[in-house]
């Protein structure tokens, strides 16, 4: 492991140009697998779909039921998006 981080530090060590705040946004993935373990919960209890519109339609529901639960606002998120501004001015526009 530790000759693999040496031979890839170049890349590995392009986390540190961000603040502590935009890496844990990079790295956190916990909403993510949350949201594709409810899809897999609904999906795999069904067995089959008559269709692929049939799937889709059941996928589109249960991401809508999901995110409509998601109440907790993202900590620091405007400290963040500043810093990401900051950063990526020309790709990033702000309209405060």
């Amino acid at each position: 492991m530790i000759e693999s981080w040496r031979r890839n530090w170049d890349n590995l060590s392009l986390m540190f140009n961000y603040s502590y705040m935009i890496r844990k946004v990079m790295y956190t993935t916990n909403s993510i697998e949350a949201f594709h373990r409810q899809l897999r919960k609904v999906t795999k209890t069904k067995g089959s779909f008559t269709s692929d519109t049939a799937l889709m339609k059941l996928l589109f529901l249960v991401q809508r039921d999901v995110t409509s639960k998601w109440k907790k606002p993202m900590h620091n998120w405007n400290r963040i998006l500043s810093q990401l501004a900051i950063l990526y001015d020309d790709r990033l526009r702000l309209d405060l």
